[in-house]
């Protein structure tokens, strides 16, 4: 697939088809992924990638966690957008957007705790790849590199025929993830990426969300009696 057009097409699947997706291919990704810029190539990230038994057993387990009501515990740094701001009305808005399409009432409890459920079953989704950075970088230093080595990786799924949706529910109980793949806690898990063949006609695979016009974000100078 041509890159600008990965660009354009690339959105979050919140549903993936049964399908299991080969180790090769996995492997395929990540090794383009890895191309991604790094800072003075430090490469801060690395790769847990979970499917089959395990996955479910990952699954099952953050549910049960969710629904016995325990407390979150993220181990990268959770964003909270002001109220108010542009930022929270943007998030609203794809909540919105997204709860129409599945018609999720915003009064119905029960369909938004289905809802909420999926995040934390990676969608349903055959593979999970989780992206960890070692604690002795602290807790920013690698998310510029993570952020990109994420994206890369997203863009690079789609040349397969492959969807993502990076969350950070697949994220929240990590305590899960290591009892089921003894990663040591030495390595801090920062997000998850949904992986698989997307389910077509799921209803929220059909959204885009919106991007706000380049002249309304960004400021020129030094332009002035330059044409184009």
């Amino acid at each position: 697939m041509d890159l600008i057009e990965a660009i354009r097409k690339r959105k979050s699947i919140r549903k993936f088809k049964p399908d299991p997706v080969p180790r090769a291919v996995l492997r395929e990704i990540l090794g383009i992924a890895s191309r991604a810029p790094s800072a003075m190539n430090t490469q801060p990230w690395e790769f847990i990638v979970i499917a089959g038994e395990v996955l479910e057993r990952v699954r099952r387990a953050n549910l049960e966690k969710l629904h016995a009501g325990q407390a979150l515990q993220p181990e990268h740094l959770v964003i909270g957008w002001p109220q108010d701001s542009v930022y929270r009305r943007r998030q609203v808005e794809l909540g919105m957007a997204l709860f129409r399409l599945m018609d999720i009432p915003r009064n119905d409890p029960v369909k938004r705790m289905q809802w909420l459920e999926r995040g934390f079953r990676y969608f349903d989704a055959p593979a999970a790849i989780i992206l960890a950075a070692d604690r002795m970088l602290g807790t920013g230093e690698p998310l510029l590199d993570l952020g990109a080595v994420m994206q890369t990786l997203c863009l690079a799924a789609l040349d397969y025929g492959l969807g993502t949706c990076i969350e950070d529910q697949g994220v929240m109980y990590p305590d899960v993830i290591r009892e089921q793949t003894g990663i040591p806690a030495q390595k801090r898990l920062i997000i998850a990426i949904a992986i698989g063949y997307p389910e077509e006609d799921f209803p929220a695979n059909r959204i885009e969300s919106l991007r706000e016009p380049v002249d309304d974000i960004t400021t020129w100078y030094g332009f002035d009696g330059i044409e184009g």
